[in-house]
């Protein structure tokens, strides 16, 4: 696209995001002197795009109060946040109250997106599995994510340069076979090579993804999603949980998710607790056991404290504040 049609459709779409925009602003955003400013503003009245200009010390130039463009246009960033946002709404079952507004409103910006840009989307939009609804984070970078997806799809190894959490950095070639968002983060599983075993590496750590010659043939049965909750689970971390519960790993997985904690369900002749009924071996890894006491309370069912000895005191602790309050009297008006 010219250079000067590009800049154009650059301070339309500084004039949409709203409010009065100084010449001088303009101006700089568009790396051109205020008089070619002037000029690209002519183009746009030009195309019946309402622009309107504002005169004074602090004037500039605006978009009519009210007015709807009706052109889509979106960066590779901005149509990778809509797409993700209205598909990741729809899994969690956030926008279910919406009917199928979410999926009109997909379906919509896929028709008037580029090509290249709707086949890297389709690509990433296969290769993702969500384990949990959103959480707060910061997004997945396009340069990292588009590429990683379209290997995903294509069985194509990759190059990347990766920053381990102690701060060291490495280059290595990766084996792709999903993406998963889980809680707020971006996480991608592969087969490392060098490493001979499957790997989860974060993708805000992730940088300089390149594309290799070849392709590989996945494992049969690979489940990314259920790697990432694994690994997460397995991590190590300062303190080793076990417990028995009495209960099914659905019923458990409702206050302990399986990015925290790993729950089997026991055989009959294994079942060991004072109760009768089905029960549970838990394994959890964690850096606190203060949280621990209230949500083993909160499942309300039997269980066994197998290790670490320090979690029975705090259970036995915290039976002793709900005793003492349950026991108190209100104070007399």
């Amino acid at each position: 696209m010219p250079r000067p049609i590009a800049r154009v459709l650059t301070l339309l779409e500084l004039l949409q995001s709203g409010g009065l925009r100084t010449v001088a602003e303009l101006a700089d955003r568009l790396d051109v002197d205020e008089r070619t400013v002037r000029r690209y503003a002519g183009h746009l009245i030009d195309l019946d795009v309402p622009v309107e200009s504002v005169r004074g010390r602090y004037g500039g130039y605006r978009l009519t109060p009210g007015y709807r463009m009706p052109p889509l246009m979106l960066n590779d960033d901005e149509a990778l946040a809509v797409m993700l946002g209205l598909v990741a709404g729809r899994r969690s079952g956030l926008t279910t109250a919406m009917g199928t507004a979410g999926e009109t409103a997909a379906a919509k910006i896929r028709r008037v997106l580029p090509e290249r840009l709707r086949l890297a989307l389709d690509a990433v939009l296969g290769a993702l599995a969500f384990t949990a609804p959103p959480g707060e984070a910061d997004p997945p970078d396009s340069a990292v994510l588009l590429p990683l997806a379209d290997a995903v799809t294509r069985h194509r190894p990759v190059s990347v340069r990766y920053t381990a959490v102690d701060g060291r950095r490495s280059e290595r070639i990766l084996h792709p076979y999903g993406i998963v968002a889980h809680s707020g983060r971006w996480y991608v599983t592969a087969a490392d090579p060098a490493a001979g075993e499957d790997r989860t590496f974060r993708l805000d750590r992730i940088s300089g993804v390149r594309t290799l010659p070849g392709s590989f043939e996945p494992r049969a049965g690979l489940d990314p999603a259920k790697r990432v909750l694994t690994g997460l689970a397995t991590a190590p971390y300062r303190h080793e949980v076990t417990l028995r519960v009495q209960g099914t790993a659905e019923e458990i997985h409702t206050r302990l998710p399986a990015g925290i904690a790993i729950v089997e369900e026991l055989s009959p002749s294994d079942d060991a607790g004072p109760e009768t009924g089905r029960w549970s071996r838990v394994d959890l890894r964690v850096e606190r056991l203060d949280w621990l006491p209230a949500v083993l309370a909160s499942l309300d069912r039997p269980f066994v404290i197998e290790r670490p000895d320090e979690l029975r005191g705090l259970v036995e602790a915290l039976a002793e504040r709900l005793a003492d309050s349950a026991r108190r009297s209100p104070p007399h008006a």
